[in-house]
């Protein structure tokens, strides 16, 4: 691994085949996690994916990071620190095009696969930049709107195709969040499939296995 002179640290599974221009898999983990925990499935991802786990740059605690902050007052509740936010969904969509460029992947053919905060700014990064990404897996997020981008740019929005799913029993982020993602892109004309398991905030087994088969599909067409 050569992360130290990237923008981010980050983890790397080469692909288990030889592969010319690598379909690239980028994977963004949620709050107080780090780059291994989503890592630890890349084993169990086809063979011909290079893919790249990064660790969130705010650092919380021993192993903890974040991408931005989320605050608590008695007033607002719950909230999340948009400027914070939107400083790393751009240190993530420079990262993609670094990822992109150092690895020399096949541009065709880049997922960005997000949980919970990861998938927050995975949305917000395909809606800001669809010209750098193509497939998107949003684990356990939702489109937060105030991270949504100015100019609406439907022409490069067809393009975009996305992979959304929730537990119905999360108790972190409300489900009935995540089911208003599949209507607003449904109205921006992006292609999406939306799933929900019986599950909380995490990642059942056969979620996994049907991301799994989504992203195989797109990689054989």
């Amino acid at each position: 691994m050569d992360s130290k002179k990237s923008s981010l640290h980050y983890e790397i599974r080469q692909p288990k085949i030889p592969v010319e221009h690598p379909p690239l898999l980028i994977l963004l983990h949620g709050y107080g996690s780090n780059e291994l925990d989503l890592f630890s499935f890349a084993d169990e991802l086809p063979d011909e994916l290079l893919i790249i786990s990064a660790r969130a740059p705010m650092s919380l605690g021993y192993h903890s990071y974040a991408w931005y902050s989320i605050n608590f007052d008695e007033i607002n509740g719950k909230f999340s620190n948009i400027a914070e936010a939107e400083e790393a969904r751009e240190t993530i969509a420079a990262f993609i095009d670094e990822m992109t460029q150092k690895y020399q992947v096949n541009k065709d053919k880049i997922f960005l696969l997000g949980f919970s905060q990861g998938t927050i700014l995975s949305y917000s990064i395909a809606l800001k930049y669809p010209e750098k990404v193509k497939y998107v897996i949003a684990l356990s997020g939702y489109i937060n709107e105030d991270l949504a981008p100015g100019t609406i740019q439907n022409r490069l929005y067809r393009k975009l195709d996305f992979f959304i799913s929730h537990g119905n029993s999360d108790q972190v982020l409300p489900v009935e969040w995540a089911r208003m993602a599949p209507e607003i892109l449904n109205i921006l004309g992006i292609k999406n499939v939306y799933k929900e398991y019986n599950a909380g905030h995490g990642v059942h087994p056969q979620n996994f296995y049907d991301l799994k088969n989504w992203i195989s599909e797109r990689l054989k067409s």
